[in-house]
């Protein structure tokens, strides 16, 4: 314990050194791309107070945020996949910070340069120091050290899977001790195996009290045996020994399960929508940040696209509509507007040229459309008024779109509403496939496929492949 008290200071401590030395990096590079620069002249700049309390603040930030974002908990049990994506959203978050800093303090740090050579070196760096770090741990573990013990709770077929993939993965430095279970029909399957069978529940206490076992995973049948697994759970909390369960109790197949906690009661929650926790407060953070530039710089466009509307045919400049957000609560969405007044009250004699499959409408030559709101459809102008929804926090920038009411009562497929469990956005997987040229159930399919894998790299990428889709106006109607 003392050992990994050390060990995570001292990574820590290294965090904290990689951030300023990309610090100094990107200074260097910022600088000399104004002429001849080097190291010793940027060390033998004099340096405020006032600059060296923003720094240190700067620093103790930082390292919250990557604590705040699980950079220092055990990562034993993770793909390495998953923790680089961790410092990836550490590292944007700490840009994010610098650049903030800079702009409040006037500080000559919120250079684009200067934050794109920090950005690139803290990632570069922060993943490559875990990833030397795992090899070095796994090379141990591959030695016989630091080893965890591990007694699994049952002979079921989901827990033989859990110990192969134990077993499959020597790394993580795993030892299945053997299995615990009563006596039952499928026992005779499991002799059939090279598993050991160490005891039976009722000589699970001494099995504990006479070997040494880091771990327990449970994974008895939940409805059959509840009262022998929360037996074996208090004796494992009397003890200190870590409990684990395996989360898929119920055998759902779109589901993710995690631990949560109400006062002193512990949740495993199933979720079949996107990740929560960490990972949507950097997407939000990301919208509030984006939707803020994006009306800054498209302010004269809105005010140019206010006054034509407004010389080219009578009524509003916007057109709110309400619309199903995040699990189904009616928002109010806000558009350019591009149809002549009275719009919706004539779509029902319109139905019968409705050219798309499901129950939503569009016509591509809809009469209704003015030519003005011809030119906004096509250049996706209509679409700029939703960024206050963004900043609202009502819509997302990515995400499925929010739906009219009057669609949604056309769904006949449970399955659909699964697009209702994560916040809608201004765009999607539909809208860089071909919009309106995308057949209903295509699209339902590409916001299923948005929602299992999600990740803020994956809404980066859409955002990026989102403005050639508007520029070549494809399937916009």
């Amino acid at each position: 314990m003392r050992r990994r008290y050390i060990l995570l200071s001292l990574f820590k401590f290294s965090d904290v050194a990689l951030l300023v030395g990309s610090l100094i990096v990107a200074a260097v590079a910022s600088r000399r791309s104004f002429g001849a620069f080097s190291l010793a002249e940027f060390l033998s700049m004099q340096i405020s107070v006032r600059n060296f309390v923003l720094f240190a603040g700067l620093l103790l930030l930082w390292h919250s945020l990557f604590s705040f974002l699980g950079l220092y908990e055990s990562k034993r049990l993770s793909h390495q996949r998953i923790e680089a994506l961790d410092v990836l959203r550490a590292t944007s978050l700490a840009t994010v910070a610098l650049l903030l800093v800079g702009s409040l303090f006037s500080l000559s740090v919120n250079q684009p340069l200067f934050l794109g050579v920090f950005w690139l070196v803290s990632t570069s760096t922060g993943v490559l120091s875990r990833r030397t770090m795992r090899f070095l741990l796994e090379q141990m573990r591959l030695r016989g050290r630091n080893l965890r013990q591990i007694l699994i709770v049952g002979t079921n077929w989901r827990a033989r899977q859990f110990a192969k993939t134990l077993e499959a993965h020597p790394a993580l430095g795993c030892r299945v001790l053997g299995f615990v279970d009563r006596d039952w029909p499928g026992m005779e399957e499991f002799h059939k195996t090279s598993y050991a069978y160490v005891c039976d529940l009722n000589g699970f206490l001494s099995f504990l009290r006479e070997n040494v076992v880091d771990e327990v995973v449970i994974a008895l049948p939940i409805k059959s045996s509840y009262y022998e697994a929360a037996r074996i759970a208090a004796l494992c909390g009397e003890q200190g020994i870590t409990t684990r369960f395996l989360s898929n109790l119920f055998d759902l197949k779109l589901a993710r399960a995690k631990a949560e906690y109400v006062e002193y009661d512990s949740l495993i929650t199933i979720h079949a929508g996107s990740p929560q926790g960490r990972t949507v407060f950097v997407k939000r953070l990301l919208d509030i940040l984006i939707s803020l530039s994006c009306i800054s710089c498209f302010a004269p466009i809105f005010i140019i696209t206010a006054m034509l509307i407004k010389l080219t045919n009578p009524g509003p400049v916007f057109f709110v509509q309400k619309r199903l957000g995040l699990n189904k609560r009616v928002l109010s969405v806000y558009k350019f507007r591009t149809m002549v007044q009275g719009a919706e009250e004539k779509q029902a004699g319109l139905e019968q040229l409705n050219e798309v499959t499901g129950p939503v409408f569009k016509i591509k030559d809809d009469p209704r459309i003015t030519a003005v709101g011809k030119f906004l459809r096509k250049t996706s102008i209509d679409e700029l008024p939703q960024l206050f929804n963004v900043l609202r926090g009502d819509m997302s920038l990515v995400g499925p779109r929010p739906l009219p009411l009057r669609d949604y009562r056309g769904f006949d497929k449970d399955w659909h509403r699964r697009r209702f469990s994560i916040r809608p956005g201004i765009t999607c997987l539909w809208q860089i496939s071909g919009r309106s040229s995308v057949p209903f159930e295509r699209w339902m399919e590409l916001d299923m496929e948005y929602i299992d894998r999600w990740s803020v790299w994956l809404d980066l990428q859409i955002l990026i492949r989102t403005i050639p889709a508007v520029l070549k106006g494809f399937g916009a109607a």
